[in-house]
């Protein structure tokens, strides 16, 4: 059974940085597409970021390229999202997803309830 844990979330000014981590385990980790999701209250789930196995594709959402970077360790069974340049508009909970899906235009998470995490949540004052 797949474990997912975020961490790392918190109460930060506009134009400050957050680095979001995420473990993952009871899943072949370093073949495993990896992703950031948020939701802000009253909105649906939207996929942030994404990364492929070898760190060697990714996606952002157009509202955080250039601001969010995502990496992975294999050899934590981590990945990180570092936020820089936050924004009031990026405040939601954050989730990590294991097994996601993703293209050059969308990510997408899977339907397994244990590939996800419990969310941390970013808040952003402007």
């Amino acid at each position: 059974q797949a474990q997912v844990e975020e961490s790392g979330g918190g109460l930060v000014q506009a134009g400050g940085s957050l680095r979001l981590s995420c473990t993952a385990s009871g899943l072949t980790f370093a073949r495993t597409a990896m992703g950031w999701f948020r939701q802000a209250p009253g909105k649906e789930r939207e996929g942030v970021s994404c990364i492929n196995f070898n760190s060697r594709k990714r996606y952002y959402m157009t509202s955080v390229k250039g601001r969010f970077t995502i990496s992975r360790d294999n050899a934590l069974n981590t990945i990180y999202l570092q936020m820089d340049s936050l924004k009031p508009e990026d405040t939601a909970m954050y989730y990590c997803a294991a097994e996601v899906r993703f293209g050059d235009d969308f990510c997408q998470g899977s339907l397994a309830n244990d590939y996800w995490g419990q969310g941390t949540q970013v808040t952003v004052s402007s």
